[in-house]
């Protein structure tokens, strides 16, 4: 690999950015004169990414959601897909957003053109005829997890179980009189993180009841502190016009800030959280937490009749039990989160050790420098 080598890389979303730019900065290190182009966020582009377009126009969720802006969606995946078909790359990698990466990968390696996809599609746990799709569309799968790595040895699909960046990037022993100080919070009392999710749509669906169950915790708990990282500005302005946010901040018991979220995770003492990858991180963190789930109510109805798997937080499918208590749709009730939390604020010292314990010997499986062997495994197919 002495000649130049150009790679097209495609992420949807901030934590797909994440995953792209631990993989271009480990590719980097392997290849000094690799260049990248395709789609991502301020971390790739950052390690050398020409972004197409910006990635935000791709954050979309749901089944339903999506259908309202397909035309762009299509046009987009048209334009990738002329682009490498004209100028191919050495490898097309795509980071996660599987229905709209799959389809990219399919049409780029019927071309000849080796693809990679980097994080698996919940294969394993809805639509599991997928695995089929996916073995046409790709040369090699990266997981993040070891089940995943399992499930596609299983159907013959060759696979590279790389580990998660995150728990390569996370100490084992969280620090969090550092992270206080740089909020600006005592040493001593509780802290609570709120993470309503890193999108728009989950924002609006769980920022109401977080916050309302954020004024009553404040209520019940005198030393509580609150702290609610936003993704986006687009995330800070939903956040700010909800009634109890203005309140909670005047009376100095909320924060809110601009990104920060493993920040704000590394300075709490628990953390009320959307589903998705901050609940990993919430784990590597060690934190007591309670993860919510909402989305449209039509397609929740599809997902939950398709569902193959008993949870849907990463922390119960990685421990394969319900380690860390899961509420869905209408179970999202203000009065029944501030319930729970306080229950996880209290700090049972046997129910807190045997949790960080179980948090832990997690953290040990997905520690295997993921970036590292991820880039090793896209230098070996090439």
């Amino acid at each position: 690999m002495g000649a130049p080598v150009r790679i097209g890389i495609l992420a949807g979303e901030s934590s797909g950015d994440i995953l792209g730019a631990g993989l271009m900065q480990a590719l980097k290190a392997r290849h000094p004169g690799i260049c990248f182009e395709g789609i991502g966020g301020p971390l790739m582009e950052a390690q050398g990414l020409v972004s197409r377009v910006p990635m935000e126009r791709l954050s979309v969720m749901g089944l339903i959601e999506p259908l309202k802006r397909l035309p762009e969606l299509l046009g987009i995946r048209r334009d990738i897909v002329q682009h490498f078909l004209a100028a191919p790359p050495a490898v097309f990698i795509g980071i996660d957003s599987p229905d709209f990466n799959l389809g990219i990968e399919l049409k780029l390696r019927a071309r000849g053109i080796k693809t990679v996809h980097y994080v698996s599609p919940s294969v394993w746990a809805w639509r599991r005829r997928r695995v089929y799709k996916i073995a046409r569309a790709v040369d090699l799968v990266l997981t993040l997890f070891p089940f995943e790595a399992a499930f596609y040895r299983e159907h013959r699909v060759p696979v590279a179980f790389v580990g998660h960046p995150l728990a390569d990037l996370i100490p084992l022993e969280p620090e969090r009189s550092s992270a206080r100080h740089h909020f600006g919070l005592p040493a001593t009392g509780s802290v609570l993180a709120l993470l309503p999710g890193s999108r728009v749509g989950e924002v609006g669906r769980l920022g109401p009841p977080f916050l309302q169950a954020a004024a009553l915790l404040c209520n019940a708990r005198k030393d509580l502190q609150v702290l609610l990282p936003c993704a986006t500005p687009a995330c800070r302005a939903l956040v700010e016009h909800l009634p109890q946010c203005a309140e909670l901040v005047a009376a100095g018991r909320l924060q809110i800030v601009d990104g920060q979220s493993r920040l704000a995770l590394q300075a709490a003492d628990g953390v009320l959280l959307a589903s998705g990858t901050a609940t990993l991180e919430a784990l590597l963190f060690k934190l007591p937490m309670l993860v919510c789930y909402r989305m449209a109510p039509l397609s929740y109805a599809i997902i939950s009749s398709l569902l193959k798997v008993p949870y849907f937080s990463l922390p119960n499918l990685l421990a394969g039990e319900p380690l860390v208590d899961e509420l869905v749709q209408d179970q999202v009730q203000p009065q029944v989160l501030a319930d729970r939390m306080l229950a996880l604020l209290a700090n049972d010292g046997n129910s807190q050790a045997t949790l960080r314990s179980r948090y832990t010997a997690i953290h040990h499986l997905l520690r295997r420098e993921a970036s590292d062997r991820a880039a090793d495994a896209v230098i070996a197919l090439l």
